[in-house]
């Protein structure tokens, strides 16, 4: 009962992100003094284009045509270029999508461009299975990025065969993952669990199969659909049923928090430290480029346009793409700095004090002493979360991103 009135609390504040303000001309995020992020924001890269569309993603998405692609590409270098002007500094950078993968040489090329522009220290990316061919790797290892991410989603064919996704064959995909192991600082593989129809001795399989391959890190994503989203899954598949949720992370927790795997996020696992891929955790700010993409920096939340061709005509006016601005108020940043923090296991009380100042605790007096009233977290200047909130945490970061989602899927049928 409590993750339900949880996630209820977390879905309405959720949804706020969605009451955006058109962004004001005279105070956007060029605004910023230059450096005054040098050193503390990450940088999400969304490449939107893929060789087939899944119907459980909510991310902003279009089918590969290349030259749209091309054209795309070369927009998003404009609007790198729009905050390299203005002073930021980008050590850490994220690739999703969509596919980045799809078109290797604009991939590349944008790779270098952004090493030459900025700090680089680190590079994740997000593939598919499919994308995982030798020629690909050598390039993606030389390219130097840290960490590889594949969106397996199940190895189960009847479950992939729901999903609509069209891996190849079991063995062969696990063949791959094993000869691209070690290749990279981390190789993760992505999982859905509780996706209609799938049932928990399949997911049960799905976490087997990561333990045999002996892969660094998987992360497991529970099904995070909007309200139109949700309604089509059911239409077409099964009842999308939040009750199994639970049973499914059971299985999360009893094969891996408790046989030794190191979890980084309430999702995320790996066998010993191993990068993660969710850049909200270890940043408290981060800007996102390309159409479809969000940010969060100081105190505003951002929204990029999701249509290819008006986020071309930003490109060629030299403008930032975004179209939708909401002003958090201190409490809501507070929260969902909280969230982010619960989400990524331990945080240390001073990340906060150093956001908010000294009265932080007073004003989030409520929130924490319930936390740990419930047993959810332990410690006092370091907090973890415990074995009883790992549940409870996931529930509140699914509502999250769901909320998000039904924005995306607002922008995009509208093509706003």
């Amino acid at each position: 009962m409590i993750p339900e009135i949880l996630g209820n609390i977390v879905r309405r504040e959720g949804r706020k992100f969605r009451r955006l303000n058109a962004p004001d001309k005279q105070q956007s995020l060029t605004a910023k003094k230059p450096g005054i992020y040098s050193n503390n924001i990450s940088l999400y890269v969304h490449i939107p284009f893929c060789r087939s569309l899944c119907p459980f993603c909510c991310f902003n998405r279009y089918l590969f045509d290349e030259g749209q692609a091309r054209r795309y590409f070369s927009d998003l270098k404009n609007e790198i270029a729009l905050y390299r002007e203005q002073g930021y500094n980008f050590t850490s950078i994220y690739f999703g999508g969509g596919t980045p993968t799809i078109l290797m040489d604009e991939l590349l090329f944008l790779i270098d461009y952004l090493r030459s522009t900025f700090d680089v220290k680190e590079i994740s990316l997000e593939t598919t299975p499919r994308e995982l061919t030798e020629d690909n790797i050598k390039l993606l290892t030389d390219a130097g990025i840290n960490r590889l991410s594949i969106g397996v989603q199940s190895f189960e064919d009847r479950v992939l065969k729901t999903m609509g996704r069209n891996n190849g064959p079991a063995d062969e995909v696990k063949r791959r993952l094993t000869a691209v192991q070690g290749k990279f600082d981390t190789l993760n593989v992505d999982f859905v669990f509780n996706f209609p129809g799938q049932s928990i001795d399949e997911f049960e399989r799905d976490v087997t199969a990561f333990k045999e391959l002996e892969l660094d890190q998987a992360t497991f994503y529970p099904l995070m659909a909007s309200p139109h989203k949700h309604d089509a899954l059911e239409r077409k598949f099964n009842r999308v049923d939040n009750s199994r949720e639970r049973q499914f992370f059971n299985i999360i927790m009893r094969e891996l928090y408790h046989d030794g795997y190191t979890p980084s996020t309430v999702w995320c696992y790996s066998r010993g430290e191993h990068m993660i891929d969710e850049y909200i955790v270890n940043y408290s700010d981060y800007i996102g480029v390309g159409a479809g993409s969000v940010s969060i920096a100081g105190n505003n939340f951002y929204v990029n346009t999701f249509s290819l061709d008006k986020y071309h005509i930003f490109a060629e006016n030299k403008s930032l793409p975004i179209i939708g601005v909401r002003r958090l108020s201190e409490r809501e940043n507070m929260r969902y700095f909280l969230l982010t923090k619960l989400f990524g296991i331990s945080f240390d009380k001073s990340a906060f004090r150093e956001k908010f100042g000294n009265w932080f605790e007073v004003k989030m007096a409520i929130e924490m002493g319930f936390f740990k009233t419930a047993g959810f977290v332990k410690g006092n200047e370091l907090l973890t979360v415990t074995e009883k909130g790992m549940y409870p945490v996931s529930v509140m970061m699914r509502e999250f991103f769901s909320s998000l989602n039904t924005l995306r899927e607002y922008c995009i049928e509208n093509q706003i």
